[in-house]
């Protein structure tokens, strides 16, 4: 039988992608208003992928008959979300990349304003130097173009 405990690989498989869907909505839900103008902009290809993918390897062969790896496991998932909600990335999903979604670290100032300000933006697509509006969520700029 391929999955011995379902009602926990099920369980987890419905928070999974309700969590998915939550972060899937919540970005299509936000509406940038705020001017910004985008003076440098550096795409940053894997730092999506780097803060996760080392840890989530190590959990491939969990087994949930065994009640310590699960609890690990669970306690893993649980710290894994306080770092990166105390660090700002809550939004830096890995699976963001297949959906078209792009981290850049921008160059920007605001229009009136001859400040220049260096932070990091979530844009769907691809970023150029020019006008946009940006909506900030935590430390991180979302821009659609």
């Amino acid at each position: 039988m391929p999955i011995a405990e379902a009602g926990y690989s099920l369980t987890l498989l419905v928070v999974t992608l309700a969590c998915f869907g939550m972060t899937i909505l919540s970005l299509a839900l936000v509406r940038p208003k705020q001017d910004v103008t985008v003076r440098e902009t550096e795409y940053v290809p894997t730092d999506l992928m780097n803060y996760t993918l080392p840890y989530i390897v190590s959990f491939m062969g969990i087994n949930y008959s065994e009640t310590s790896k699960f609890v690990g496991f669970c306690v893993f998932l649980a710290w894994m979300f306080w770092i990166t909600h105390r660090s700002g990335q809550i939004l830096l999903n890995p699976v963001l990349i297949a959906l078209g979604w792009r981290l850049y670290n921008v160059t920007y100032n605001f229009p009136g304003s001859a400040d220049e300000h260096k932070g990091r933006a979530l844009v769907k697509g691809y970023l150029d130097p020019g006008r946009y509006k940006q909506w900030p969520v935590q430390d991180i700029q979302i821009i659609k173009p």
